[in-house]
């Protein structure tokens, strides 16, 4: 390679690296700038939401629409409700779909195959045509009204089982018949070999499945009758008026709800793409 051509080839990989960052940018105040916008007017008086030029920054900041909030819901309550339902709902979650997906990708069953593709194919299906039905059992069941009436139906997810199919698909079959030669049973191949190893697509889809547990509020709405038993999501709702809405305390509610989640998706994240989790596959 000549030096002219090594120039350019070195100027296009800048240029490129420029309009890449740039596009990143971008995109990164596009999602940013409502958030920032959410978060800033939590702290604005009510005079100060809909004045006209409107404004990012508070002229008056305010943490009095946290505490009215605060005072308003049961924080404690809720918090515990929506905690208890996504970490225990997270938890099965995370075991349900990694013995479905090990069962599927090494097994080697006819049956299995079609079964899978059926798992795949309720994907396709809006939740709405699947609620009733579900409810209708939930109740048959007795769990109508009670924490786990959402824990339950929640567990099986079919993007869980495919994460971890796809997952153990990659692991090579030698490592299994290894381990089976030594004399471990299929229960002790999965729990000392395989669901160790699959350690990102657990926090993957921990990290999924807490946000959507935390988020969900159709179900919960339908499930649970007794204000006890509210999740936060459910609660915050509580705060919408027939004829008016409470603006600053919603906002400031609101932006408590979002904590946990920011929490762990910063506690978690760098975990998942840990090159040094996978050391050992490759053979």
């Amino acid at each position: 390679m000549t030096k002219k051509t090594y120039d350019i080839s070195k100027l296009h990989d800048r240029t490129a690296t420029i309009l890449l960052t740039t596009a990143l940018l971008i995109v990164v105040v596009l999602y940013s700038f409502p958030l920032l916008w959410f978060v800033l007017s939590s702290f604005k008086p009510g005079s100060e939401l809909f004045t006209y030029p409107l404004s990012i920054l508070p002229e008056n900041p305010t943490l009095q629409n946290y505490n009215a909030a605060w005072n308003s819901l049961d924080f404690f309550r809720y918090f515990g409700n929506t905690m208890i339902s996504s970490v225990v709902t997270t938890i099965l979650t995370v075991f349900a779909s990694a013995t479905c997906g090990y069962a599927f990708a090494k097994y080697d069953q006819k049956w299995l195959n079609f079964f899978f593709i059926c798992i795949i194919a309720t994907t396709m299906l809006p939740t709405e045509v699947i609620m009733n039905p579900v409810f209708i059992i939930i109740r048959e069941l007795g769990l109508y009204d009670s924490l786990a009436g959402i824990i339950i139906p929640s567990i099986n997810t079919a993007t869980g089982i495919f994460m971890f199919r796809t997952f153990f698909v990659s692991v090579p079959d030698d490592l299994v018949e290894s381990a089976r030669i030594d004399g471990a049973t299929d229960g002790q191949i999965f729990a000392r070999i395989m669901f160790p190893i699959a350690k990102p697509v657990i926090l993957t889809l921990s990290i999924f499945s807490f946000q959507w547990r935390w988020n969900d509020y159709i179900w919960p709405l339908i499930v649970l009758n007794d204000p006890k038993n509210y999740t936060l999501q459910v609660a915050l709702r509580g705060l919408v008026g027939a004829e008016n809405i409470n603006w600053t305390i919603l906002i400031a509610a609101s932006v408590v709800s979002i904590i946990p989640l920011l929490l762990v998706f910063i506690v978690f994240q760098r975990y998942i793409t840990d090159a040094n989790i996978t050391t050992g596959l490759k053979g």
